[in-house]
């Protein structure tokens, strides 16, 4: 067994309730200390309650129970299940089992769709895939699911690289993208992917990302991103940079040399090839932008995958 095995495997229910309690010192909700996650400490039952939220999001209950009442239909949860909402939800919400001794503990955690859309994009080892198309019929807007070790693991991880600034920064976003990937594998896949192709259809730096992803090769200028999604070139620049953290012009230079390095890594194409993939028209920039990034050229990289290739393939055969 790894160490990283042992370390799952030592995690338990009582790390979330510690890792949730030392973070809800209030009884009601408290802010996570992460945009999109509040965590709740409750003493004793509550009658519903009205409560809404904007973004898909993520819901599990590490101690008492809890009930979500949505359009009609009711959804109870506890420590051995976990919730998916739809987003732009006005729903109820009941605490059913609560004590000063067993104090309710859970946490909600919005999650952009973007983020699923990118790990769902790299589950089925392609970076175009598409989300399933709108159904005639309207989905259930909220389901439940049982949670099992290894999700419960990387909440733990999630909360506790919280607290040192670090972890938070590095280890922090990729906990969240191994959150998300830990659901889609799950029964939820399709359904997560449907909400969060529901809600992207109303995001419009979602939609650019999409139309991104799908022409990397083509020439491209914010002006042709922001007519995508019907913005002047000014307020779609701010609101993507917002989003994302990033200028338009930055992102895609990053995910075009991102792209090129994984054709690289792939060995059927030779860097001219890559160049043009990627969307580059002159090969001497693209030498020049990929050295910045990676620190190396093009070429380089790429024998230096190859070379490693050799001797893996050299030592395998001579075990």
């Amino acid at each position: 067994m790894t160490a990283s095995n042992q370390i799952e495997h030592r995690i338990t229910s009582g790390d979330l309730i510690a890792a949730l309690a030392a973070r809800a010192p209030r009884v009601g909700g408290n802010d996570g200390g992460w945009p999109g996650l509040t965590i709740y400490r409750f003493t004793e039952p509550m009658d519903p309650q009205w409560e809404e939220i904007q973004s898909l999001s993520l819901g599990i209950v590490a101690q008492g129970r809890k009930a979500v009442t949505v359009e009609g239909k009711r959804y109870v949860y506890d420590p051995f299940n976990y919730l998916v909402l739809s987003s732009n939800l006005h729903f109820q919400a009941e605490i059913l089992e609560a004590s000063a001794r067993l104090p309710f503990l859970s946490f909600v955690l919005q999650i952009d769709p973007a983020l699923v859309r990118k790990v769902s994009t790299d589950m089925l080892e392609r970076r175009a895939a598409s989300f399933p198309p709108v159904r005639d019929a309207e989905p259930d807007k909220c389901v439940v699911s049982a949670l099992d070790q290894d999700l419960m693991g990387t909440v733990v991880r999630f909360l506790q690289a919280l607290s040192v600034g670090p972890d938070r920064r590095v280890l922090a976003p990729l906990y969240m993208q191994e959150m998300v990937y830990r659901v889609l594998k799950r029964e939820q896949f399709s359904r997560m992917l449907h909400i969060a192709a529901q809600q992207a259809a109303g995001n419009p730096v979602a939609a650019a990302l999409t139309y991104i992803r799908a022409h990397l090769g083509e020439p491209m200028t914010v002006t042709d991103m922001a007519e995508q999604v019907s913005l002047s070139p000014s307020a779609f620049s701010h609101l993507f940079r917002e989003v994302t953290g990033r200028s338009p012009y930055q992102f895609v230079k990053e995910i075009r040399l991102d792209r090129a390095r994984e054709l690289l890594v792939d060995g059927r194409l030779a860097v001219t090839e890559v160049s043009r993939a990627v969307g580059y028209c002159s090969v001497s920039h693209f030498i020049k932008e990929f050295r910045g990034r990676f620190g190396t050229t093009p070429k380089a990289y790429a024998d230096a995958q190859a070379l490693g290739e050799e001797m893996r393939a050299i030592r395998s055969d001579a075990s």
